[in-house]
């Protein structure tokens, strides 16, 4: 008897695979819903640009770090836990820096604590380390990445093998660029810090390490959304002894060529082991770019209802119903009057997407997800931030579970 009751839950579990790996509709219907429960996180200052996460108190629960673009502050959110997850949460400003675009945490001198790295655009063009020194918040910035590109992303992983993380790093507009910023023996002696250009760009909107060829290194999978050259690709990492000889890496193509694209994001879509991709384009649209087995992708466009909805931004692949089925969340700019932000879209195997309403009417310009059970519901919230109708730091509460 358990050997038939083990022989039926493989059976079940390779049936459900082959069922989830048969085809994924590009088709996109509308239905009526209600907007999910929005609760405010950090609100404080103006133009929130980004969520990033990272356990930075030690607690064991995923806490946030934004940078505020119009405020001209780098703020870190404390995750108070699913109790009180939906009151504003304990918020403190670790730096003030203008036209802050990035924020992500990182331990870049390996003292247990996470620190804070941000990038400014605009006029500022700079890259800052945000760190506790002696009780105080200390900014102090890179030399060489001070007043040289307009910073969209960053990543912090060690590329060389050597001394810790170094920074995987893109840039947008005039002189933009993939590159990674190296770290030297000592952290702290930021005159040491040495950049490394791999690839001109033209405005690079996402920066994800990923090791896509399973060699044991994260290469950098990326979108550029502006330029001679616009899509998602990725740079093959040539590992660590190649890098501290400042080796050039080779360049990959995953799809959506000549579109506009703008945040991704990778996760299994049809259930066949594989990471796939996702990413939000131009006009309204996502693009799904499924990884094959046998090496390459195959591309898939779905085209949102664009008459209630704003223009492109960002794309997220996550379970939201619970159905075992990875669904998406789309966020939106521009969602100006009765257009909305932020919809998510039901995957049913086989046949079309239904798109749902997640935020309502409020809110014009959205940014890149994070998924997460915050109220320790069992299902999947997701959290964002809105930057125009200064929403700010928010997420909304998943009816799912209910």
């Amino acid at each position: 008897m358990i050997l038939s009751r083990c022989f039926l839950g493989s059976a079940f579990v390779l049936l459900v695979a082959k069922l989830m790996a048969a085809g994924v509709s590009s088709e996109v219907i509308v239905v009526s819903g209600e907007p999910w429960r929005r609760h405010a996180i950090d609100a404080s200052s103006r133009g929130a640009d980004g969520v990033k996460l990272g356990d930075f108190n030690r607690d064991g629960l995923p806490d946030i770090v934004t940078g505020w673009e119009e405020g001209g502050v780098v703020r870190v959110c404390m995750n108070p836990g699913p109790e009180k997850a939906r009151e504003p949460w304990k918020s403190i400003s670790v730096g003030e820096v203008k036209n802050v675009e990035e924020a992500i945490f990182a331990d870049l001198d390996a003292d247990g604590q996470l620190e804070v790295v941000s990038g400014t655009e605009g006029n500022t063009r700079t890259l800052y380390w945000h760190r506790l020194i002696q009780g105080e918040w200390r900014t102090e910035a890179f030399p060489a990445a001070k007043n040289t590109q307009m910073w969209m992303q960053a990543a912090a992983l060690d590329l060389d093998g050597q001394f810790g993380p170094d920074l995987l790093l893109a840039s947008k507009n005039k002189d933009a660029a993939l590159g990674w910023l190296q770290a030297p023996a000592k952290a702290d002696d930021l005159a040491a810090w040495s950049y490394h250009k791999l690839r001109e760009a033209g405005w690079l909107m996402s920066l994800i390490p990923q090791d896509v060829d399973g060699d044991g290194d994260a290469d950098a999978v990326f979108s550029d959304r502006k330029g001679e050259r616009t899509g998602v690709f990725w740079l093959e990492n040539p590992g660590a002894a190649a890098n501290r000889e400042h080796a050039a890496w080779k360049e990959h193509a995953i799809g959506a060529l000549g579109k506009q694209v703008m945040f991704i994001d990778l996760g299994d879509v049809n259930g066949d082991g594989l990471a796939d991709l996702a990413v939000a384009a131009k006009p309204v649209e996502i693009v799904l770019c499924l990884r094959q087995a046998a090496g390459g992708w195959t591309e898939h466009i779905l085209k949102l209802d664009g008459k209630n909805l704003g223009d492109a931004k960002a794309a997220k692949i996550a379970d939201v119903n619970g159905d075992t089925l990875p669904d998406f969340v789309f966020t939106c700019e521009n969602a100006k009057g009765p257009l909305e932000g932020i919809v998510w879209l039901e995957q049913q195997r086989g046949s079309a997407w239904k798109q749902h309403t997640l935020g309502g009417p409020e809110g014009v310009k959205y940014d890149l997800m994070q998924s997460l059970d915050l109220d320790a519901d069992g299902d999947l919230d997701i959290i964002t931030c809105e930057e125009r109708d200064q929403l700010g730091v928010v997420w909304y509460e998943n009816p799912a579970k209910s």
